[in-house]
């Protein structure tokens, strides 16, 4: 085998490997000997068959064999003697080959870029601790109660009112012929609570406990059932009962009804969860301010084929967005190809980040052990109730689903290694703090857009990591991070 670098330029490397016409002859040799001790040949016993006879018979299908497999294993040693690490898998194409003669392709590829992590303990960084204060309990407390909230027949007479409970009974018709489905007796019915047709509940705020009200609505366009979608019907109603919602009595007994021990033990758990979740929030504010200080720090070139395959990601989920009519305001009034600029210096960036924690996490032998992946495709498939089978089917078939599904946590234990070495302080805010801080790293992260859109140096993104097409489109650069590992 012949290797011969015919380009270097950046990041990729074109070359042209020969393989000898007497080493494909001996592979297609080998490769038929092998082949006659399997295959019965009439007048021959296994494995004595002459090359001559098993070439007519096989001699093409083994030739395609002999050389993918050939053109697989050369250009994989040819890049392992060079210490090459390719970005993408490389681009091969077949220049010549004749049975008999040698065979020449060209191999061009992308590699990972030579990157030397910064000194992460030169880091500053901080660390919001926030007190929960007792209304933000009470409140949540207050929550979890008229979540439990029953119901009862009014005291007094009154009409009905939002959230008040109808026990019912109705009879539809659609050009007055009645359907299945379309009639029920003694049904409750919560007004204001969206369970019926879009216009039925609204019209029946305000009707009296025994009172029959005509209900006119039009079933949707897109409703299930291709007899009803978008026809008009009427609905016969008669109320036998007005309830009202009482919310549940916070007590030592809702408080067992909700696996705690007492009142004071659900207050003590509810009070972890909320600090828990503002601990969660503070957490994802210091990440971005890591990743803003490491995007700063680090001017590496980065493979195109991977800025590419990240931009077209991005862009499709921007265009299924718009398809939705939900359109970035940034994007508002600029065309196409500004908006595209914008977003490749992102996936520039993005692709930067990610190959950057890729390189801390092995160069430190940071790993996801096995049961870290299990726990997170259990807490996948529990988001499906009913489907948990089918989605971890889908995850245990389907690889390149289960690479994303870690990349988030080989992310995590990049970032945490980079914290416990950074120099961290802390500082105690109010929920309200947080969110006003939040608010003002948002309007900060505003001002370089500007400089961001300029045919700017390799870091590109640098400084827009906490605008809102950023946090759109970027998290953290986990993808790549978990290609890389």
């Amino acid at each position: 085998m012949q290797v011969t670098e015919v380009n270097s330029e950046g990041l990729k490397r074109d070359f042209k490997v020969v393989i000898g016409a007497k080493e494909i002859g001996e592979k297609v040799e080998a490769r038929l000997r092998e082949i006659s001790t399997k295959v019965k040949i009439p007048g021959f016993r296994p494995g004595k068959a002459p090359i001559k006879l098993l070439k007519q018979r096989y001699g093409p299908s083994v030739m395609g064999e002999v050389l993918e497999r050939a053109v697989t294993d050369s250009s994989a040693q040819a890049l392992n003697e060079r210490g090459l690490r390719p970005a993408v898998q490389p681009k091969i194409e077949i220049v010549s080959f004749d049975d008999g003669k040698d065979l020449e392709y060209s191999m061009a590829i992308e590699l990972l870029p030579e990157i030397e992590p910064m000194d992460f303990s030169k880091i500053g960084l901080e660390r919001l601790k926030i007190a929960v204060p007792e209304e933000d309990v009470a409140g949540a407390l207050e929550r979890l109660a008229s979540s439990r909230k029953e119901s009862k027949p009014l005291e007094k007479p009154r009409k009905a009112e939002s959230g008040d409970i109808l026990v019912m009974d109705f009879a539809g018709t659609v050009h007055g012929e009645a359907l299945p489905g379309m009639a029920a007796e003694d049904h409750h019915l919560e007004l204001g609570s969206n369970s019926f047709i879009e216009g039925f509940e609204e019209q029946l705020i305000g009707v009296d406990a025994g009172e029959s009200r005509e209900v006119q609505v039009t079933f949707p366009e897109a409703y299930g059932n291709e007899k009803l979608a978008g026809q008009p019907a009427v609905f016969q109603c008669t109320i036998k009962e007005i309830h009202e919602a009482v919310p549940a009595v916070l007590d030592d007994e809702l408080a067992k009804s909700m696996g705690a021990e007492s009142l004071e033990d659900l207050r003590e758990k509810v009070k972890e969860r909320l600090g828990a979740d503002y601990d969660g929030l503070s957490r994802m504010r210091m990440k971005r301010v890591i990743l803003d200080k490491l995007a700063d720090a680090h001017d590496f070139g980065v493979p195109d084929s991977m800025v590419d395959l990240e931009f077209e990601a991005i862009w499709k989920q921007v265009e299924a967005d718009r398809e939705k009519g939900n359109v970035d305001p940034d994007d508002e009034g600029k065309d196409d190809e500004e908006v595209k600029t914008e977003y490749r210096e992102i996936a520039e960036r993005r692709v930067r980040l990610g190959l950057l924690l890729s390189e801390v996490g092995r160069i430190n032998q940071i790993e996801v052990a096995q049961e870290e992946v299990n726990q997170a495709l259990f807490q996948e498939a529990q988001r499906y109730p009913g489907q948990e089978q089918q989605v971890l089917e889908f995850y245990k078939s389907n690889p390149e689903a289960l690479a994303q599904l870690r990349a988030p946590l080989f992310e995590d234990k990049v970032i945490d290694y980079i914290i416990d070495l950074a120099e961290v302080s802390e500082r105690e805010v109010s929920p309200e703090q947080l969110r006003e801080e939040e608010e003002k790293d948002a309007a900060e992260a505003e001002k370089p857009k500007k400089a961001a859109k300029k045919p700017a140096k390799k870091s590109a993104a640098k400084g827009t990591a906490k605008t809102k097409k950023t946090e759109a489109a970027e998290d953290a650069g986990a993808k790549a991070a978990g290609d890389e590992e």
